[in-house]
């Protein structure tokens, strides 16, 4: 047995350290956190000193109990999980329930995963940092507050399993102010005017006037001062400039240009930059610092130096913008500047050379421009007082752009080109003038990137907190990404070309917005409700002042059982007086009338999702229908309600069976007879003929028809959510690109048949078929026990094939749910 044990919070993470020290130490994982507050119950003392009862989860026992076997047989306890906050929470819980002495404990903390950094480490140990696991316990047990008290009330008032939290409702507030300002917003047209000229050697450039008219008749008038009319240089005027690089990443950073440059979500971000980072090639990747250690700079300037010369080398000192930001901390960067390029799967190499060129190119000189400056006179029969003007920009000394620019949201039609060359006084050709009719623009919905990029600004969460915020809102529905497909809208375009003015009406498409976060029914009644009721909570300010409260406990200046008291003296009377006293909220909008019973329609929020309904609330002949998923119930119109009442409609009889066209909770579709049958998307079930059912029932018939037999039995095949797969008794079987999947041979399909069953016997550990009981492999190393519909994952350290049966049906007993009894009131005495 090693003398030393080293526990960290990921396989990985100890797979790569394992390399960097002796026979003596032995590296080992807790699979993070191995303690937490119960599922079941608040779990925190409100009525003394809120203390937390922390407990070890079932599927965590096992693995605590061999920790704790290793431990007691080691000289020495190497605390080794990462310098956060929920690191040292995971040191604590360690030293804690594998009840670790002080003398033979050692806390050890690290950027990167390197050797030298690792023997660093260990040659410089430390105590566990009781300030930062204040901070964390604090987090964690107000996080628990808000979200065990206030998600009851949301059950009880707006709608049954919703949840509440207090970053989570504030960013969903965020997003459905946003969509509101969208909603609300009135577009103002106005006429731009753009113009390309020509020099006396021939070249082109574009120019602009600098206001816009208000009218088309002002920018018609425009024009027609331009008839005939001369033009020259007036004013040319060069001024240096310079542009910087940006700073190295931060969590947030990253996210945003990662998003923005290779069109990753934030949660995917951090999933490739956690591999990255616990394979040893980057630094840790959950930081708000901007700071680089000397040996990185100086690194990073071997590297400009030999890559590209002296002249791009600027060394260079960031500091970071954010309040609480740890200073001590790095930036994210690589651990060998020296590495350009990394092999593994393409994403990991995408994000390293995005954080490889951002960390070199913060090290090297800006970039020296050349900004241009141009205003053109017109020369008309009439007295024009306008200039045109054009911009350019010309770069002299490239600089850290040789390597890296920072992405940005921009609007193509503002950037800067380059100009040709132009002298003052010189005569132009103008080849174009037009007036084009331009509307101002609504906010912009948020992205992933730019929802992250507003919460840190208004300092709101913390670098770990981002993406399984989003994560959350969006399984929760609380926000999806958006499918807007916009709306056409005609706009107008003066032309004047050859001394002819002419007139276009031209349609452009507005609003179409996809994979932007656009809120949900219910989100957006979730937020009226908190924001009624708990302002305080959802309020941008608090929340802020809450995370500088959690940083002033980490720096030891606040005791964090105090900040508890005083929250939740104020926030418990709150919670039971709106659960007392406040009104139901179901997003009600009363639209009008029935013209055939005068009784009101209205819609609101039901049982399954927002519906329509024809009676008052006490009518027993009341009639309900779905809204349709494109439609919301704070836009849906009087109108588009009572289309919903005409369905079902039925269409008739095909080969025997009753068609109708319906709605359902996922969108409109055609029954015919058992079957059901989407209908494509943009199709208006109220239009639907029967040709166009029969049409449909046919492809259906033929995509669900047989393509071939295998042992007796029907094989299908069909495109589902991860691609294209046969069926084949009742086992879906991928198709991956190897096959050409609209020309199947038989061959191919006994091939794949084959492949599947030999996966599943492979995965086979035990099994018991008189009891019809199985042990499987799963994912990640992982053995399911299955019997039925009932699965078990089994802890990592359970020996799977060793299982005997009497142990087997043992835990299954054990997750099998209590039956209820119920017991019978007695009969009420007759007085």
């Amino acid at each position: 047995m090693a003398k030393n044990l080293v526990i960290v919070e990921s396989p990985a993470k100890a797979k790569t350290i394992e390399k960097f020290l002796g026979k003596e130490f032995k590296v080992t994982s807790s699979f993070g956190h191995i303690a937490d507050l119960p599922s079941k119950e608040l779990g925190v003392d409100v009525e003394g000193d809120f203390t937390p009862k922390y407990i070890v989860s079932r599927d965590k026992k096992a693995l605590v109990k061999e920790l704790k076997g290793l431990a007691d047989k080691a000289d020495m306890v190497w605390l080794a999980s990462d310098e956060d906050r929920e690191g040292e929470a995971i040191a604590w819980h360690l030293a804690e329930s594998l009840d670790l002495k002080d003398e033979k404990t050692k806390r050890i903390v690290f950027h990167e995963i390197t050797k030298s950094a690792i023997l660093k480490a260990i040659e410089n140990p430390r105590k566990i940092d009781y300030n930062l696991v204040n901070a964390q316990q604090a987090r964690r047990v107000l996080d628990r507050l808000v979200g065990y008290e206030l998600s009851p009330v949301l059950w009880r008032k707006v709608k049954g399993g919703l949840s509440a939290g207090r970053v989570q409702s504030v960013a969903v507030r965020l997003i459905v102010e946003r969509e509101r300002e969208i909603e609300g917003f009135n577009p103002v047209a106005s006429f731009r005017i753009d113009a390309e000229f020509i020099t006396e050697e021939g070249s082109k450039f574009k120019a602009k006037l600098p206001k816009n008219f208000e009218t088309e008749a002002e920018a018609k008038a425009f024009l027609q001062k331009n008839l005939g009319a001369n033009y020259k240089i007036a004013e040319l005027s060069k001024k240096p400039g310079a542009k910087s690089p940006a700073a190295p990443f931060t969590t947030s950073t990253l996210q945003q240009e990662a998003s923005r440059k290779l069109y990753f979500s934030v949660g995917k971000t951090m999933t490739i930059a956690q591999r990255l980072y616990e394979s040893g090639l980057i630094t840790y990747m959950r930081t708000d610092s901007v700071n680089l250690s000397n040996d990185a700079m100086k690194a990073a300037q071997n590297e400009i130096e030999t890559s590209y010369g002296k002249e791009y080398s600027k060394p260079r000192n960031y500091k970071s913008k954010s309040k609480g930001a740890q200073e001590a901390h790095e930036a994210i960067r690589p651990t060998d500047m020296s590495q350009h390029t990394i092999s593994g799967d393409r994403d990991q190499e995408r994000l390293y050379d995005l954080i490889w060129k951002r960390t070199l190119a913060s090290q090297m000189s800006d970039a020296k421009l050349e900004r241009t400056n141009v205003k053109i006179d017109i020369l008309s029969s009439e007295k024009v007082s306008e200039q045109f003007t054009a911009n350019g920009e010309m770069i002299k000394f490239d600089g850290f752009l040789k390597v890296y620019l920072e992405g940005t949201d921009f609007d193509e039609e503002e950037q800067e080109g380059m100009l040709p060359n132009l002298k003052e006084g010189e005569a132009l050709q103008n080849k174009y003038i037009t007036a084009t009719e331009r509307f101002t623009r609504p906010p912009y919905r948020f992205t992933e990137a730019s929802l992250v990029k507003q919460l840190e600004e208004l300092g709101i969460g913390r670098p770990s907190t981002y993406a399984p915020t989003i994560s959350t809102i969006i399984n929760r529905n609380y926000v999806e990404k958006g499918t807007v497909e916009g709306v056409e809208r005609k706009y107008t375009q003066l032309l004047l070309d050859k001394g002819a003015l002419k007139e276009k009406n031209l349609t452009e498409t507005v609003g179409s917005d996809k994979g932007k976060l656009v809120p949900t029914d219910i989100g957006m009644i979730v937020t009226d409700f908190l924001v009624e009721h708990f302002k305080n909570i959802v309020d941008y300010n608090f929340t802020a002042k809450v995370e500088e409260d959690f940083d002033e406990i980490a720096e030891g200046k606040e005791e964090w059982t105090k900040m508890m008291k005083d929250f939740y003296k104020k926030f418990h009377p709150q919670v039971e007086d709106v659960q007392e006293n406040a009104d139901r909220e179901s997003g009600e909008r009363i639209l009008g009338e029935d013209p055939e019973t005068g009784k009101p329609v209205s819609v609101r929020l039901g049982k399954f999702g927002a519906m329509a309904q024809i009676g008052a609330p006490d009518d027993d002949d009341k009639k309900f229908a779905s809204l349709r998923p494109d439609q919301q119930l704070h836009l849906v119109t009087f109108e588009e309600v009572m289309d919903l009442f005409k369905l079902p409609k039925q269409l008739g009889v095909y080969d025997g069976e009753e068609v109708e066209v319906a709605n359902g909770r996922y969108g409109p579709y055609v029954r015919f007879g058992k079957k059901f049958i989407s209908l494509p998307q943009g199709m208006d079930p109220l239009d639907v003929s029967m040709a166009e059912a029969k049409e449909l029932i046919e492809e259906k018939k033929k995509a669900d028809a047989p393509i071939y037999t295998y042992e007796g039995l029907p094989v299908q095949k069909g495109t589902g959510r991860f691609g294209p797969f046969i069926k084949w008794n009742n086992m879906f079987i991928n198709v991956n690109k190897k096959y050409d999947f609209d020309n199947l041979s038989d061959a191919d399909i006994i091939e794949l048949i084959k492949d599947k069953k030999q996966k599943e016997i492979d995965k086979l550990v035990q099994e018991w078929p008189s009891e019809g009981i199985k042990i499987e492999k799963a994912r990640w190393g992982r053995f399911n026990l299955i019997k039925g519909k009932t699965k078990v994952e089994l802890p990592k350290t359970t020996k799977a094939d060793k299982l005997t049966l009497e142990q087997v049906q043992e835990i299954l007993e054990k997750k099998a749910p209590k039956k209820k009894t119920r017991t019978k009131k007695a009969p009420a005495k007759k007085k």
